[in-house]
């Protein structure tokens, strides 16, 4: 039994590792690229038009993968008022089964945005193929908020029987 505790646990520290890394680099490339936008349009009166739309997903990007590191590190937005109203010994009989209906209703989100893509590749126009790509970071991104909510479950679960 401890070897498959062990095993949610890697998983969430490699995962961790990974969001962290795909955040920061879409942060500094975002940075890098909105910066030579602003040079390029300013001082050369030239610009390029894909540098808009990656910008645009790079904020997806960010977007998706700090939600996933805020709801590991339990800064997800709660509401506060319910909160500070139930008893702790509650809290702690809710949260099994909210984590496991926020890993469902994340996976659902990833099955019909996962749809939407594969119905938007098969329409796509050859000139908007970088956008149809880089829009893979939604039906990504709520399979990661999903999965983060079932290790949150698992590896409360596992840290309870141990």
């Amino acid at each position: 039994m401890r070897k498959k505790i062990d095993i949610f646990y890697i998983v969430k520290e490699k995962l961790i590792f990974i969001e962290k890394l795909i955040a920061s680099f879409s942060l500094l490339l975002l940075l890098v690229l909105a910066f030579s936008q602003v040079i390029l349009r300013n001082f050369f009166d030239l610009g390029f038009s894909d540098i808009d739309v990656i910008s645009r997903h790079l904020v997806l990007f960010i977007t998706f993968m700090g939600a996933a590191l805020a709801c590991e590190g339990h800064q997800h937005i709660k509401i506060d008022f319910i909160n500070s109203i139930i008893k702790p010994t509650v809290k702690k009989k809710l949260t099994p089964p909210l984590l496991f209906i926020s890993s469902l209703i994340c996976c659902i989100f990833f099955w019909y945005a996962l749809q939407f893509w594969l119905d938007e590749q098969l329409y796509a126009p050859d000139n908007e193929h970088l956008a149809l790509y880089l829009a893979l970071i939604v039906p990504v991104g709520f399979f990661t908020l999903s999965l983060h909510f079932l290790l949150l479950l698992l590896t409360q679960q596992s840290a309870k029987e141990s």
